[in-house]
Order: structure tokens, then C-alpha cells, then sequence
């Protein structure tokens, strides 16, 4: 069922699903062509342009059919659980449980790019109160008033303390419309004064004991909670299995952004990457099949890599991308324009990294709590993306701000400030908003010349350490 690695429209995509049809492709129950999730409202689906590949197709019916999990988890009674803010946390603790999933309500910021429907939600929070002032998260509370989106949480759980300013007025109002939340805080991660114990967090980089003692007590409230919505004990020895499976979809994440970013060659489009690496925070409600998700699609990079197959030019500029997008198209359009994705700081790198095994199990969640990269100071991020994108051989980078949030009013400048003087490489800030229509050849417009500019520095493809 191989075939030369390519980038193909949807359409294309139509002719490629009969092919592989007739090739014997072996579905899981939530496959099926691409287009039937265009006719249940997708409709943007149809201006992306996608990896080729029957993996590339798991993947995105994997992530498209999560509606479906959700309303069938209803159907038998399992405990759905709304994570907001939190990312990678919570989710860990809720699916160490038996017939419990999680999701994030947060994730329907970026659907205006998926449905045009969807900008609905963005009229019922306007008339909520939540205007364009504030971040497109705010599609989140139009979908809660809608209930179109996902099927009503049967608990809410949200952090609060050192969260973007836009997202807990969000929920603060949210809270107000009826739809009750289970708060938790997470501090303000802070560099150990002299003498303080200090604590090793995931990922690099240290905070004061008394900071992770805090969060694992919070932690210790979330898990009570959790414990009676469910009726079930959520002791050390059910999280500790818990944090095991986490792991195995962590591990497994790293080695696919590790071959798609390191290799010489580049064997998997921007697009898919993104998709993939989201799936972490809260493994699109089915754990098990995250897992098996992930696993098709290394197996697919792994064989590209070993026939010297890539889907772009090998003289693609490496881009490291700071923040996510809204409009999926972006990195479409960066591929278009000569780029390739070498990594990324989608502002969850926490939910990526290995959970530790070796200390008690609400530590060690408290400890990649605490790693969060939006919960320290802004210079520890941009330290951070300075390593990864030296490690990556990055030749520009570009960060993507998120229209009216809070927290990238100056973080943009402080990251740009830090790449530009340690690394001595161009750096674009752009807004590219939910729905980036209007501004799409400005955009293409902005990124080519990065490109051009970044061209120059293109290693050769025998550069020593590529592979």
C-alpha cells in the first residue's frame, strides 16, 4: 500500500481513498474517507492540503471522529471530564480511571478554521459578553452555549493562578452561565532563592519544593473530586499505571518528532505534526488508540526515512514555529512557500515531556505542572526555544501571535529579542487569526521573504549531524 510520499489536496484525496480501497486498507471503526467529516460541517477541510499517507488518514479520522467517542461515552455512562487550561495534567488522572475520559473544551478555539459554522460560537460568546477583545478561546463558551461541539461535561475542572488573563475571565464567566467548576491553582513558577531546596522539573529547568509541594496539594483536591464524581479510588497505585500509559504516548511522540525534525529529509508534512503532537494533552478520548495512532504513523516516517523519500524539496528552509495556530492553513502555506517545520513550542511542551516514575505519583504530575512553559517567566521560555531550535539547526523562526491574548502582548518581543541576539537568526512575528482569509497573501507575502532571507544559510544536504 505504498506509494512515493506526496502532499495532496482533498480532492485528490477522494481518488487516493478508492486506491487504497482497492489495495486491501484495513480501517478502525471511526475510518472512512475524509470527506464524510466535510459533510457532517468540516467545510474548511476542503482548503488544507494533507500528507498522502493511510497513517495521514488515521490520524485525521482519529481527530475528526472525537465528537463520535464523546457522544458514545455518554451513551454507556462513563464520566466525562471538561479540562480547562490545564493542559497534559489532569487528563492523566482522569484516564487512570475505568470508564473515564477527558477532553478540553479549549480545543474549540481553532474549529473556526474547520467549520464556518462554527463562528456561531463566536456570536453566542460576543452576545455573552465575550467579544473579539478577548482571545478566540472565547469560541469556547459559545460552544458550551450551543452544545453542538461536545455533549455537556459531567465535571468541569479548570486552573486558575498563572493562567492567560483571557481565558480565566472566560471561565469566570462560564461559571456564571450555569456551568459549575472545579478550580485548582497553579502558582507562578519562580527561579529557587538562595539556599531553597530546588526541584528538578521535566524538560530541564528547577522550582522551589515548596512551590511543587503546593501544586501536588492541589493535585490532592482535584483527585478527591475526581474520586466521587467517578465512585472510584483513585489511590498512588492507579495513578502510578496511569502516568505509565501517559508515558508510552509521550515516548512515542518524542521519537516521531525526532526522526520528522532531525532527519535530513523531511518525511512528514508541518500539518500532520501539529495534529499529532496535540493529541498528547488529551489523547482525543481514547487512550489506547492514541497510542496505536502514534505507532502508524512513526512506522510510516521510519519507512520514508530508510527509502530517502520526503515529501518536500531537500533544500526546504527548517523553521522553528513558536505558539499554535488558529487557521491550520498557516502551515500549509509555509510548506508552500519553501519552509519545512524542524520544530515547534506550541505552549504545551510540558504535556510532551516524560512524567517521572520515581517519586510519588501527585509529585511527580505537580513537578510537569509546574513545567509548563506559560506558567514562568517569559525569558525561561525563550531560553528553552533558543536550545531547541540550535539542536534542531533551525535557519529562522517564527512566532505566531494569538490575537487579543493576554499573555503574547509581549512575549512575542521578549522570544524575537532572545533568538535574534543568542542565534543570530531571522525571526518574523506575525497574527494570524482564526480565520486568516483576508490577510493570506500578506501572510504568504511575509513568509516568503523569511524564506528568501534564511535561504542563504541553508546547509548542504551532506552537512555533518543531518540524519
Amino acid at each position: 500500500m505504498t506509494s512515493p510520499p506526496a502532499r495532496i489536496s482533498f480532492e485528490q484525496w477522494d481518488r487516493r481513498y478508492t486506491d487504497l480501497l482497492a489495495q486491501g486498507l484495513h480501517e478502525q471503526p471511526y475510518g472512512g474517507p475524509l470527506r464524510r467529516h466535510l459533510q457532517a460541517g468540516d467545510d474548511r477541510l476542503a482548503q488544507l492540503t494533507y500528507d498522502n499517507s493511510p497513517a495521514a488518514l488515521r490520524l485525521w479520522n482519529f481527530l475528526l471522529s472525537e465528537e463520535d467517542r464523546m457522544r458514545q461515552a455518554r451513551a454507556a455512562g462513563d464520566l466525562i471530564v471538561g479540562t480547562m487550561k490545564d493542559l497534559g495534567t489532569v487528563p492523566v488522572m482522569v484516564y487512570a480511571m475505568d470508564h473515564a475520559i477527558a477532553f478540553y473544551p479549549d480545543g474549540a478555539w481553532w474549529t473556526p478554521c474547520m467549520m464556518h459554522a462554527s463562528t456561531c460560537d463566536l456570536a453566542l460568546a460576543a452576545a455573552a459578553g465575550l467579544d473579539e477583545s478577548f482571545c478566540p478561546v472565547r469560541a469556547m463558551a459559545g460552544a458550551f452555549l450551543s452544545g453542538r461541539q461536545f455533549p455537556r461535561p459531567d465535571l468541569l475542572i479548570c486552573s486558575a493562578g498563572a493562567t492567560c488573563d483571557d481565558f480565566s475571565a472566560i471561565a469566570a464567566r462560564l461559571e456564571t452561565l450555569g456551568f459549575g467548576i472545579f478550580w485548582w491553582e497553579i502558582c507562578a513558577r519562580r527561579h529557587p532563592e538562595a539556599g531553597e531546596e530546588a526541584v528538578a522539573l521535566p524538560g530541564g529547568g528547577s522550582a522551589p519544593r515548596s512551590q511543587v509541594q503546593f501544586v501536588a496539594g492541589e493535585l490532592e483536591r482535584v483527585r478527591a473530586q475526581l474520586e466521587a464524581a467517578a465512585g472510584q479510588t483513585l489511590d498512588d497505585a492507579v495513578l502510578a499505571r496511569g502516568i505509565q500509559a501517559a508515558n508510552q504516548i509521550r515516548r512515542r511522540l518524542a521519537e516521531i518528532c525526532g526522526l520528522a525534525f532531525g532527519s535530513a529529509i523531511c518525511p512528514m508534512p508541518a500539518l500532520e505534526m501539529l495534529i499529532a503532537q496535540m493529541l498528547a494533552i488529551h489523547f482525543c478520548s481514547d487512550r489506547a488508540q492514541t497510542l496505536e495512532v502514534l505507532t502508524d504513523l512513526l512506522t510510516e516516517i521510519r519507512r520514508r526515512i530508510a527509502a530517502g523519500q520526503g515529501v518536500l524539496r531537500p533544500d526546504a528552509v527548517r523553521i522553528y514555529w513558536v505558539n499554535p495556530v488558529a487557521d491550520l492553513r498557516a502551515m500549509n502555506l509555509l510548506e508552500d512557500c519553501g519552509g519545512r517545520l524542524c520544530g515547534n513550542d506550541l505552549m504545551f511542551a510540558h504535556a510532551t515531556e516524560e512524567i517521572p516514575e520515581d517519586v510519588p505519583p501527585l509529585e511527580a504530575l505537580a513537578r510537569c505542572a509546574l513545567a509548563d512553559p506559560m506558567v514562568g517567566p517569559a525569558e525561561d521560555r525563550a531560553a528553552r526555544i533558543c536550545r531547541e531550535a540550535r539542536d534542531l539547526r533551525a535557519q529562522a523562526v517564527i512566532v505566531s501571535r494569538i490575537a487579543g491574548a493576554s499573555h503574547c502582548a509581549f512575549e512575542g518581543g521578549v522570544i524575537s529579542r532572545r533568538v535574534g541576539a543568542e542565534l543570530a537568526l531571522p525571526v518574523l512575528e506575525i497574527e494570524v487569526p482564526s480565520v486568516s482569509d483576508a490577510l493570506g497573501p500578506a501572510l504568504r507575502t511575509r513568509i516568503e521573504a523569511l524564506i528568501e532571507t534564511a535561504r542563504p544559510l541553508v546547509p548542504s544536504p551532506g552537512t555533518p549531524g543531518e540524519g
